[in-house]
């Protein structure tokens, strides 16, 4: 288990790691599901981003990136069978993170250019991330 000072609640409910570090990809790719490379709307265009989602860091270009692939907003992270989430973290309105949810409802992130952990929603915000901005679902595949 691992604390992180970055994430003040992780002290009560740690990380668990899950991957060593990863530098090709980042926790946008790991909630859109590739872990082949860095996604990030830059206005350099240094990083991967979908020509057809704007490359804006804002709450709308998000949704639009995870709606490509079959996403859509819900009101929760409570586990639903049948569905995969993902969870968007925001500060001051612009996104700084996203979660995937695992088979059993706890959630998986990509720290930056770090490891890989699983933890609980309560154990990222607060921290660097900001708060839960919105939650997202689609239908599992077969």
């Amino acid at each position: 288990m691992i604390v992180l000072k970055e994430f003040p609640n992780s002290k009560v409910e740690p990380f668990i790691k899950t991957s060593d570090i990863a530098p090709h990809y980042n926790c946008i790719a790991w909630a859109f599901g590739d872990n082949s490379k860095w996604y990030e709307p830059d206005p350099f265009g240094f990083y991967y981003w979908p020509n057809d989602v704007p490359r804006q860091y804002s709450i709308p270009a998000y949704i639009k990136l995870y709606e490509s692939i079959g996403f859509t907003i819900c009101e929760s992270g409570d586990l639903e069978l049948g569905f995969e989430k993902i969870a968007v973290f925001a500060k001051n309105n612009i996104p700084t993170h996203a979660a995937k949810q695992l088979n059993d409802g706890v959630w998986s992130s990509k720290l930056g250019k770090n490891i890989d952990v699983s933890h609980t929603i309560f154990a990222i915000e607060n921290g660097v991330y900001g708060q839960v901005s919105l939650f997202l679902k689609r239908l599992k595949s077969l």
